[in-house]
């Protein structure tokens, strides 16, 4: 837990110190008004005494309580605010630490705890913090000086108070022992719903078409009951706490009194107002100390779940990513768009076997490769080896004639134009989509937009959209169908100008017709640019200059589609199983 606090500024600790000032301040004032109830007692019991005296007591008394409001809202003020800052400084830092990380970072927490970890636990410790600087710093200064003085008052009263602190320490091991860890369990199982509901928001349509709501409430609600049933757990735990805690402050108020009255009875006539001075002001010294208890009742509630959320928040900030930056941003030799794998083999984490096995080629500025294969062939690994969502476990990438692993992330990013599998949109605008991202500080015109939209075959279906390159584009592009997304997303690609272009399977949602027209514009409109295409559809790849064929991960043939038909057995079963003789004859 106090690791997560060396993320504090100096400010914020500057602030904190302001804190502490002001509520030594308050514990003093709090502490000085018994002092002037004794006196106001003295003076009233006392006869022949002045109302001014008694008046000028009860001024100062009351001075001390505002005085001790004052400093109560403004340790609440700095409390709130050092909590707001350092909240959103961990959001911040949760955030950038999460974008550097690769992709095998990410699999390893899953992206429903990481957000879990930015929003809910973050808000854990945001509310202790503010507690914390309002009732942990106070709680044990009030009780350490309430003890004070109170010491030497009467050895019965002592005894008294002493036993009803024991009652409360033996109330926080019994919450120690059953409520903390339901309070530990609480994060994962917030985890979990979160995952549930994610699944059946994002998998709707899905869930809509297999009549899965049944199975799908089902599961959500097994989630459901068990964090409710946590929830009452706790809850309960907590709601009988609150009234043994008013029971003991209660039950020591009474027991101080009854003292009192059997030792004034029995005490002489001049100890008599002595004794019950010192019972009015031991009274309200006894209460306070009590009350910092139950302070820290409260703070010991919470802490458990803050020190969960806070081991979270630090497992993700000390994650070291594993792709860390270069320090060059050109290649010396000179060389552009050209990409060349080296005796390439990956293996993903904790994986048994490669996914990639001596994979060896090189393409040339200008030249189309395409990739094919099965499925689980390790297509789509070799692509995302160039712009290094993951790393070779051996062998080497090199673009331009320099490894990727030298290239600043910013830099080898700028050289390629990559789009995924899956179309990936923004929410925004037609225009914000196509132009997304820095470039390199370049930025697009409204021509750039125009044109890479143009050639993307997708300026009829954008003109005629309400708003046309203005038009608003919802999260993950939900208002546009899965070939104007991919479309999109080619356009972003091309808009920037790239040096590489990746295609990782990005043209499946297209018809053959508009898949036909898209790639004679990009091959017309971006000669001399490089492309790497991995391709399902034979049709998709007829014209590259070179097709790389996988299979289990392993290169199995290299070539022009016709010489592939003769040369290798597994390209030609997959062109089987996709056209017909005659149509490969044409082909």
């Amino acid at each position: 837990m106090v690791k997560i606090f060396k993320y504090l500024k100096r400010k914020e600790w500057l602030m904190a110190l302001v804190c502490l000032i002001f509520i030594v301040a308050q514990v003093w004032l709090d502490l000085k008004s018994p002092e002037y109830m004794a006196e106001i007692t003295v003076l009233v019991q006392t006869p022949g005494s002045a109302m001014s005296d008694i008046r000028l007591a009860g001024g100062k008394m009351l001075l001390c309580t505002l005085g001790s409001l004052a400093a109560a809202v403004i340790v609440g003020f700095f409390a709130a605010r050092i909590a707001a800052t350092f909240s959103r400084d961990l959001r911040s830092l949760l955030f950038n630490r999460v974008e550097s990380f690769s992709m095998e970072e990410i699999n390893r927490f899953s992206t429903d705890s990481l957000i879990t970890r930015s929003t809910n636990d973050i808000t854990q410790i945001q509310m202790l913090v503010t507690m914390g600087l309002m009732i942990v710093v106070k709680a044990p200064i009030t009780a350490v000086w309430a003890i004070v003085k109170i010491a030497g008052k009467g050895a019965e009263w002592t005894l008294t108070t002493g036993a009803a602190i024991v009652v409360l320490v033996v109330t926080i091991s019994l919450i120690a022992i059953f409520v903390v860890p339901k309070f530990r369990k609480m994060q994962a199982l917030t985890d979990n719903i979160n995952r549930v509901t994610r699944e059946n928001l994002t998998g709707l349509r899905v869930i809509r078409a297999y009549n899965a709501e049944g199975y799908q409430e089902e599961k959500f609600e097994r989630a459901n009951d068990e964090l409710t049933a946590t929830h009452l757990f706790t809850g309960r735990a907590m709601a009988i706490m609150m009234p043994v805690m008013t029971v003991i402050l209660s039950g020591l108020s009474l027991a101080i009194y009854w003292i009192g009255a059997y030792l004034i009875d029995a005490a002489r006539m001049t100890d008599k107002l002595t004794l019950f001075s010192d019972m009015v002001v031991f009274s309200s010294y006894a209460v306070q100390v009590i009350l910092s208890f139950m302070m820290l009742i409260v703070i010991f509630v919470m802490l458990p779940r803050a020190g969960v959320s806070a081991k979270r928040i630090n497992e993700v900030l000390e994650t070291a990513p594993t792709i860390l930056d270069g320090s060059e941003t050109e290649s010396p030799r000179g060389i552009r768009g050209e990409v060349t794998f080296n005796h390439v083999s990956f293996k993903y984490p904790d994986a048994a076997d490669y996914a990639l096995k001596d994979v060896s080629f090189t393409v040339r500025r200008g030249e189309t490769i395409a990739f094919i294969g099965s499925t689980g062939s390790g297509k789509s690994t070799l692509i995302n080896l160039v712009p290094r969502f993951f790393d070779a476990t051996e062998g080497e990438v090199l673009i331009d004639g320099l490894n990727v692993r030298e290239y600043t992330q910013e830099a080898l990013h700028n050289k390629i134009g990559y789009v995924p599998q899956k179309a990936v949109l923004f929410r925004g605008t037609v225009s914000s989509n196509v132009a997304y991202g820095d470039n390199g500080g370049s930025g697009f015109s409204d021509e750039d937009v125009k044109r890479a939209v143009r050639i993307a075959q997708g300026a009829d279906f954008v003109e005629g959209m309400e708003g046309g390159y203005g038009a608003n584009i919802a999260q993950g592009g939900a208002n546009v169908s899965g070939g104007q997304k991919q479309r999109l997303a080619i356009a972003r690609a091309v808009c920037r100008k790239p040096e590489i272009y990746i295609f990782d399977d990005s043209f499946s949602a297209l018809d053959y017709k508009t898949d036909r027209i898209l790639r004679s514009a990009l091959k017309k409109e971006t000669a001399g640019v490089t492309g790497m295409i991995v391709a399902q559809r034979i049709g998709t790849i007829l014209d590259a200059d070179r097709i790389v064929v996988l299979d289990e991960g392993r290169v199995v043939g290299q070539g022009k589609h016709k010489d592939l038909l003769r040369t290798c057995a597994v390209y030609k079963q997959i062109a089987m199983s996709q056209l017909s003789e005659e149509d490969l004859l044409h082909a």
